[in-house]
């Protein structure tokens, strides 16, 4: 306890405690008792389920109320009536007086401390023991209220997600029952349009039926009035020959003789009538029997077309039911991967948030994100967290003689800080690589790199300057011209591939100039097709016009339209390139590995497979039959480490001794600059 948190002693409680003080002392020290409170009375944390205070409270009330039969010093009464007293004056239920509690017990025990000069210095040690841990323990509680609030606050947002998780599935559900509902009201209308067609089915059967018999009464009543007629017929012929019998005036017999061939002929027509009847009574006529085949067909047609109807209701119906079934249980799926993704991702992050951290504010951070995942976010955060880290060094500790160590960081000791600005950094690596390209290049590119720093600072500042500069093209990956810079210096990308990336931007320049008769830095929409593709004549037709997008275009622009190409390869004050320059390397990047992919396709092999020169060879100039011996050698230096100059020749026996494992092969031609050098053959259609 500090001093100024002390309270001070009043004279009537001095004077109180200095009357029976050194009769008391020497009672107490005779008697054997401890004159000063339980130990425990100082440690709040003495139970860890009850509140510290009220433990003090009940400890202090026990302790006062001593059984009357043992006899108190007069001072330990002085004592507990002073504390009875102060206690009492206490307002115990409000949280104002917490720290008061402890103060009576504070005053007794520094009274205890300055009466007892033999154990003074162990009661302080004990008192200042307990003081600490008390500070410490409010320190402690301070700094978890924050954690509790926080703590509230994503709880709330925990509940809120899940509540809106649990809203969005009981819409599916809803949905899904609303579809269910739909295709059960379809399934119920086309089950009672088939019953209707049964039905009317069944009414055409009985009309059908109903007209067979009518046909049938008629035939029969056909039948019996033609014999009727018949027999009237016969009668008419008799009467008639009965009435006049001269009328023939011929001989009898021969009339006798014809009436009984008639009557022959009769009895045969008859029998041929019978039998006629017979095999054709129950046939219809011709143009009945038509109209009744017409109208089955007609019924049959309509049949057919019914059940090939129904037939497809019913697939469709079971269709649906495994679509439903399917749908149930996708349903089930992705609830359980909803519960466990709810159990085990976190939540996505606000990079709102960054506005107020970065330094620029929203203005910068919007530009800074600008098109940006969160991948790319977060090493933007780390390059904006790690340059005001920097900016506070102000020396680099040496990395030592080690071969490991890069040729121009071999040092030990401190290395001063220069803390150049981004852009001082930029400008320094344009004039590296300017002298780079000046030179013929004899040396390796990071004795290079130190050579112009000893020529540019002095060789005594040039240590300092490759730790800078090391340490700030290290942070800030995102930036072109430092990523390319590092990549070079430290072996991972080989430095032709930038000076070929630079002729080829320049070539393209340079044809665009030539395309500008004008000289205005003008030029129309087909110009720019028609430089890019003699330019790059291998890019398929959406690689052109995804340059030509970066460039400005879009499909409602027409060919007339005129385009700033000067615009299309300027650099900002960071060195960034323009969109159409950064399309044309991410398209360098994306062709270099497909040409790598077919390579290795063409070789057959698993990359932890072994390799020789012969098959590299053969299957570079498979996938690549225009390429020249030159480049050839190039490439297959490249990927096995052998000079050109002991590069073997085809055929040669020594050939199949050179060979490097397919992994390691791809790697270093990715190191390298490796393209296309022409269209693949196309293999004849079988």
């Amino acid at each position: 306890m500090t001093p100024s948190s002390q309270k001070p002693r009043t004279p009537r409680i001095a004077s109180f405690l200095r009357n029976g003080r050194h009769w008391e002392k020497q009672r107490a020290w005779s008697a054997g008792e401890h004159l000063f409170p339980p130990i425990s009375w100082w440690s709040p944390a003495g139970n860890d389920n009850q509140d510290p205070e009220a433990v003090l409270a009940q400890e202090s009330i026990s302790w006062l109320k001593q059984p009357l039969g043992i006899t108190k010093p007069r001072y330990l009464e002085q004592l507990e009536n002073y504390l009875r007293k102060e206690l009492l004056l206490l307002d115990l239920s409000t949280d104002s007086t917490q720290e008061l509690r402890l103060q009576p017990y504070r005053e007794i025990f520094e009274f205890f401390i300055e009466d007892f000069k033999t154990y003074k210095p162990l009661l302080s040690s004990i008192k200042n023991a307990y003081e600490v841990m008390l500070a410490h323990q409010r320190e402690k509680i301070r700094a978890l209220e924050p954690l509790k609030a926080k703590l509230v606050t994503v709880n709330e947002d925990c509940n809120e997600r899940i509540l809106a998780m649990r809203a969005e599935e009981r819409y599916e559900i809803s949905m899904l029952k609303r579809e269910k509902m739909n295709l059960l009201k379809l399934i119920d209308k086309k089950n009672e349009e088939k019953i209707s067609l049964q039905s009317e089915v069944s009414k055409l059967r009985k009309n059908l039926a109903e007209e067979y018999l009518r046909y049938l009464s008629e035939r029969d009543a056909r039948k019996i009035l033609i014999a009727d007629l018949n027999e009237l017929r016969y009668q008419r012929e008799d009467m008639s020959l009965a009435q006049s019998p001269g009328i023939w005036g011929e001989d009898p017999v021969k009339l006798t003789l014809a009436l009984k061939m008639a009557r022959q002929d009769l009895t045969r027509t008859q029998m041929e009538l019978n039998t006629m009847k017979a095999n054709f009574g129950d046939v219809v006529p011709r143009r009945d029997f038509e109209m009744q085949e017409k109208t089955n067909k007609e019924l049959q047609e309509q049949l057919d077309s019914l059940r090939g109807d129904y037939e497809e209701v019913c697939k469709e119906h079971e269709i649906l039911l495994q679509l439903h079934m399917t749908t149930l249980k996708e349903r089930d799926q992705f609830h359980s991967e909803l519960q466990e993704i709810q159990r085990t991702s976190t939540p996505r992050p606000d990079w709102s948030k960054c506005e107020d951290v970065v330094a620029g504010g929203p203005d910068r951070w919007q530009m800074l994100a600008e098109g940006k995942n969160s991948d790319q976010l977060v090493d933007v955060l780390l390059e904006e967290i790690g340059e005001g880290l920097l900016r506070e060094k102000d020396f680099f500790p040496g990395l030592g003689y080690g071969e490991a160590i890069p040729p121009f960081l071999r040092f030990d000791g401190l290395v001063e800080n220069k803390k150049p600005t981004k852009k001082d950094v930029i400008n320094l690596l344009k004039d590296a690589w300017k002298q780079r390209l000046v030179e013929e290049q004899k040396e390796k590119f990071p004795d290079f790199f130190f050579s112009f720093l000893e020529h540019r600072f002095g060789p005594g500042e040039a240590m300092a300057w490759a730790y800078t500069i090391f340490e700030n093209i290290k942070l800030f990956r995102s930036n072109e011209v430092m990523s390319q810079f590092y990549a070079v210096l430290m072996g991972k990308r080989s430095e032709s591939v930038y000076i070929k990336q630079k002729e080829t931007v320049a070539q393209l320049l340079k044809e665009m100039t030539n395309a500008d008769s004008q000289n205005e830095g003008l030029i129309t929409m087909e110009n720019l097709s028609t430089v890019l593709k003699s330019t790059f004549p291998f890019k398929k037709e959406e690689k052109i016009l995804e340059l030509m997008e970066a460039g400005g275009w879009h499909p409602n622009s027409s060919n007339a339209d005129l385009i700033n190409y000067r615009s299309l390869f300027i650099e900002d004050e960071e060195g960034q390139s323009m969109p159409f320059v950064q399309k044309l390397w991410e398209q360098y990047v994306d062709e270099k590995d497909e040409y790598l992919q077919e390579l290795k396709q063409e070789l057959g092999l698993e990359l932890h497979d072994e390799v020789t020169l012969p098959k590299v060879r053969e299957a570079l100039m498979n996938i690549d039959p225009s390429l020249d011996k030159q480049t050839l050698n190039g490439y297959l230096s490249g990927a096995f480490q052998v000079p050109r100059t002991e590069l073997p020749e085809k055929g040669e026996e020594k050939e199949d001794g050179i060979v490097v494992q397919l992994k390691i092969a791809l790697e270093r031609l990715q190191m390298t600059d490796i393209r296309r050098m022409g269209s693949r053959e196309q293999e004849p259609a079988s």
